[in-house]
């Protein structure tokens, strides 16, 4: 049986995103009621563009980083009520039309407090550099987090390590981590990530909590 999808709720981190944030949003407010698109301090039309799309819109009067604009998102859907919340990349690398495999996923694994979508499996079209870096980081796969856990994963790293930082957390705490395959889609848009310095700060991360 498919959940409520009016307590699902979905979360957009955007920065400098102009060019695709406005499909994306729209893309997944025809999949869900509740989208919000973070603004992390653009200079650009990010937050124009996804208010034209009628979805929500945060905006941080400042660039705080991606792992902060999770955490206003989630926050913002915490207090509204919403029972499940959903992370996409506002660069349309995936697809909402997905967001019926987390909710499948949901229904199916009850236990699961978090659900990681997927993609390594196929890495044939991701190019070269990326492939290395996700190989150690998974800063730019989506996932679907049980409104539970959310309190729990509000503090840790400000910028792209936060994603790993809140599977580590909620394994620690000993909540079930569900997969869900999916895809993504490469275009025209250039990552966030850089692969040394991002790369630095996972291992700086791994190392903290291997100590712990």
């Amino acid at each position: 049986m498919e959940r409520d999808r009016s307590r699902i709720a979905a979360v957009i981190p955007a920065y400098q995103e102009e060019k695709h944030v406005g499909e994306v949003a729209q893309r997944t407010r025809a999949q869900l009621e509740n989208v919000l698109v973070v603004d992390d301090g653009s200079t650009d039309t990010t937050a124009e563009r996804a208010r034209s799309s009628g979805v929500d819109v945060v905006i941080h009067p400042q660039n705080r980083g991606k792992g902060e604009s999770i955490k206003t998102g989630l926050r913002y859907w915490l207090e509204r009520g919403s029972e499940y919340v959903v992370l996409l990349d506002a660069d349309g690398q995936h697809l909402p039309e997905e967001i019926s495999r987390f909710v499948d996923s949901a229904a199916s694994e009850s236990n699961a407090k978090i659900f990681i979508g997927s993609r390594m499996n196929d890495t044939s079209a991701m190019p070269l550099v990326r492939r290395i870096v996700n190989r150690y980081m998974s800063g730019e796969i989506s996932r679907m987090l049980h409104r539970d856990i959310i309190p729990e994963v509000l503090s840790g790293a400000s910028r792209f390590e936060y994603e790993t930082e809140m599977l580590i957390i909620a394994s620690r705490k000993g909540h079930r981590v569900a997969s869900v395959p999916i895809s993504t889609v490469y275009s025209d848009e250039v990552s966030s990530i850089n692969p040394v310095r991002d790369t630095m700060r996972f291992f700086k991360l791994m190392r903290r909590y291997r100590n712990l």
